[in-house]
């Protein structure tokens, strides 16, 4: 059994990590890093508490560590295991700058040690049809994908992921999920153009982006507002053969908050009436979304740590998709379009 520690006891760790976790047989949730003990005892009962991350991961009771803490604290804790032996996951993204997920690369690398990055969204039901509709090239030649992840959030909460510093914001939140899906499917793009902006009054951090890809052939939009009431529009693909609509979001995170787990019937599949719809010539056809399949990250995870598989999202593939998070920071601040290769 691979033991498992939780760094975090807040949305994602109760909503993803936990449920997903005490889904896969190889894996044994032991311990729970918190301030609020008394919650975990009374739902946990099992778990070991500890009250600092530090002491969980120094424990000696862990395989693997899952970091759920801000992102400002990755870094540290991602390297505290590595130098303490155990495996890693870590919350998107992976830290806050390519120079340090470079350096967490080379450790995990030097150590033997499974070091990997929870990008989910890979395994959202929608991407999962979008990557079979580009394989059977029910588009013909790709000229435009559209990524967009709209929500409506015009007040500005307390909380960490709205106040201002390194990684905070929906381009580091939101947009680590586009940029990861969209490097899967195409790799790098030659140049971009972004606008990443505080909208919102009072607001101190991005809250909405626009960042277009360059590719050779064709271009690359992603999106998200947070001022969108309409329902979301998720994917828009157009090729030379015809285009594919997508609106709704993956149930999966809905799911999993109500209480369902992956074992249960009708986890991951979508209703009929959020279908993505087909354009042709004069046809219009029906998609049925794939089933969405989070719990499969964590079986990649475990068997990467058990028989040395691939690991399902490689340090590598961070490195990559911090340095378009940067590099479109940085085409926004200059109001410029960027070369890739200076984010090198």
């Amino acid at each position: 059994m691979i033991k498992v520690g939780v760094i975090g006891y807040g949305y994602s760790a109760n909503t993803f990590h936990i449920p997903l976790i005490e889904s896969i047989e190889s894996m044994e949730l032991t311990a729970i890093s918190s301030s609020k003990p008394e919650v975990i005892e009374a739902e946990h009962p099992s778990v070991t508490v500890f009250d600092s991350a530090e002491a969980l991961i120094t424990s000696g009771n862990v395989n693997l560590v899952v970091i759920t803490a801000p992102n400002h604290v990755h870094f540290s804790l991602a390297k505290l295991c590595l130098e303490n032996g155990v495996h890693v996951v870590v919350e998107k993204p992976m830290v806050t700058t390519s120079l340090e997920a470079e350096e967490l690369e080379s450790i995990a690398e030097k150590s033997g040690l499974v070091l990997s990055v929870f990008h989910n969204r890979r395994w959202d039901g929608d991407f999962l049809t979008v990557q079979k509709l580009l394989r059977e090239n029910a588009l013909g030649d790709l000229k435009l994908f559209e990524s967009r992840y709209d929500r409506f959030r015009p007040i500005v909460r307390q909380r960490w992921r709205e106040e201002p510093g390194p990684g905070a914001g929906i381009w580091y939140d939101l947009g680590s999920h586009l940029v990861d899906q969209s490097i899967t499917l195409f790799g790098l793009p030659e140049a971009l153009t972004a606008r990443c902006l505080p909208l919102r009054d009072g607001s101190k951090t991005t809250d909405y982006f626009h960042v277009l890809l360059h590719y050779q052939g064709f271009e690359v939009i992603l999106h998200a507002s947070s001022f969108s009431a309409a329902p979301n529009s998720r994917f828009r693909l157009e090729g030379s053969q015809g285009s594919f609509v997508k609106y709704g979001f993956d149930p999966q995170e809905a799911q999993l908050k109500n209480g369902m787990v992956p074992s249960q019937s009708g986890y991951g599949i979508e209703n009929k009436e959020q279908y993505g719809s087909l354009y042709g010539d004069a046809a219009v056809e029906c998609i049925a979304t794939e089933a969405g399949c989070y719990q499969h990250y964590y079986q990649d995870v475990a068997n990467a740590i058990i028989t040395g598989d691939r690991n399902p999202v490689s340090p590598s593939d961070a490195v990559e998709v911090l340095k378009i998070l940067e590099l479109a920071e940085k085409s926004s601040q200059q109001g410029q379009t960027l070369s890739v290769c200076e984010a090198d």
